[in-house]
């Protein structure tokens, strides 16, 4: 019997804000017993840190470089995804059911209908339900972090989200069809409006700076000082900062909480046996490290580095935590097909975690990578290659950045210019170079390889 595949991709989850992962206070008791039941894969990062390009990587399984659609929609590099091969086509193909609910690709790109899904419920068909229940509209806009006075958490867009699966579990529970259903609710991405009691779950004065709190941006990227700016944030005490990290993990604590009820659905339908359950995100979020909100123009470990849990009853070991380096926006697309038992389209350019999940071996990655095009303010290139100590960051128009994540782990010296460290940064670009190769990255251009392979780059 082949299996159902139920996936969950939330927002701007920090993988650091889930409890299984280190957290020390916050509760996400649903999202740990997941990961208890299944493998957690430690060490997994997006191919892009922002929603379209990154939503994309995962549908079509192609770095950015290569289905185009490289921002968000409020930018002037806008642009649909290239008409090329996804994994919902592929395993539609081979004989599933597609359901979508909750946020899409927005902009010019096309449906969840057009990819191969059979039903869409669109997470703005909550505010017509808010409306029809006599709720005023869903707070917005600045500030950025607040509660949602007019509610109760049964009547909050993620409880909405979730019934809505929970629903579309119930209708595929009685088919001899297999199904994917896939739930993508906007949360936690800023604005975290919250309903009580999590609002106020967290008390500020218990919440600690991240390691990276205070950084001053020296030797830095000069946007990156410059996005405090645009945010309005330059000079943002902690003090400031510690209620809207409140919200933030009253948020992910209010996700969790839906992931639960879904989770016990799928117990309670006796269909748990039989399907694959996936958790992860587009991308992490900054939530006031480095003073920082949202993402941008970086590549540090907040935004980068995304939980990643799947289970797989019968298949891969309960308990299990995995550290190979992933790609999860690029992996899962090829890994989805397999499951599926469709075709894998020979454009895809991601590697299975198949052998990882059944205890049958590794992945062979010795490092990962990461790409960014720009975004807000235009184009600004970026590309990152990390291993298990140091972090290279090229910045195509900028200085570049070198961390050493064993004795800086809030990434808050960079260390590209220091004369005790070239050797390893020259080896780093080299290794850059061979990836743009592998990857068919147009920006391994004549310009780009001398940078790279010769230093010649500030």
């Amino acid at each position: 019997m082949r299996p159902n595949i139920l996936m969950i991709v939330a927002d701007q989850h920090r993988r650091d804000c889930v409890g299984v992962n280190g957290h020390p206070f916050l509760q996400t008791p649903n999202l740990d017993a997941l990961a208890a039941s299944g493998v957690n894969f430690t060490h997994a990062f997006t191919s892009a840190p922002i929603c379209v390009p990154a939503r994309n990587s995962l549908l079509h399984g192609v770095w950015s470089c290569k289905h185009l659609a490289i921002a968000n929609a409020d930018t002037e590099a806008c642009r649909p995804a290239a008409d090329i091969p996804s994994f919902p086509q592929a395993i539609r193909d081979a004989g599933y059911h597609l359901s979508f609910i909750g946020k899409w690709l927005g902009g010019k790109a096309k449906s969840p209908l057009e990819y191969g899904f059979h039903d869409y419920i669109p997470e703005s068909d909550y505010g017509k339900w808010r409306a029809a229940q006599g709720l005023p509209p869903r707070p917005s806009g600045m500030p950025f972090f607040g509660f949602d006075e007019a509610i109760t958490p049964e009547q909050s867009r993620l409880y909405w989200g979730a019934s809505q699966t929970i629903e579309t579990l119930k209708k595929q529970a009685g088919s001899d069809t297999p199904f994917l259903i896939r739930w993508d609710p906007s949360e936690p991405h800023l604005p975290n409006v919250v309903p009580q009691p999590y609002a106020d779950m967290y008390k500020p004065s218990d919440i600690p700076p991240w390691p990276s709190f205070g950084d001053t941006f020296k030797n830095k990227p000069y946007i990156q000082a410059q996005q405090l700016r645009s945010w309005n944030l330059d000079g943002w005490t902690w003090e400031q900062w510690a209620p809207l990290v409140g919200r933030y993990l009253g948020e992910s604590s209010l996700l969790d909480a839906q992931v639960g009820r879904i989770l016990k659905a799928l117990d309670d339908l006796k269909l748990a046996d039989n399907t694959i359950v996936v958790y992860t995100c587009d991308h992490g979020d900054m939530c006031g490290a480095h003073g920082m909100i949202d993402k941008h123009y970086i590549m540090y470990e907040d935004v980068t580095r995304v939980p990643f849990i799947v289970r797989w009853p019968g298949v891969a070991k309960a308990g299990t935590s995995c550290d190979d380096f992933v790609v999860h926006t690029i992996d899962l697309a090829r890994s989805l097909c397999e499951m599926a038992g469709a075709e894998v389209p020979e454009t895809f350019q991601g590697k299975s975690i198949l052998p990882m999940l059944k205890g049958e071996g590794h992945n062979g990655r010795e490092d990962v990578h990461c790409m960014y095009h720009g975004n807000q303010f235009g184009l600004y290139s970026q590309r990152m290659v990390r291993d298990r100590r140091w972090k290279y960051v090229w910045n195509g128009t900028a200085e570049d950045e070198l961390y050493d994540l064993e004795t800086d782990p809030g990434e808050l010296v960079n260390r590209a210019t220091d004369p005790a460290c070239q050797e390893r940064i020259a080896a780093m670009r080299k290794r850059l170079h061979e990836w743009m190769v592998e990857t068919g990255d147009p920006l391994n251009n004549g310009w780009v390889r001398n940078q790279l392979l010769n230093n010649k780059k500030l």
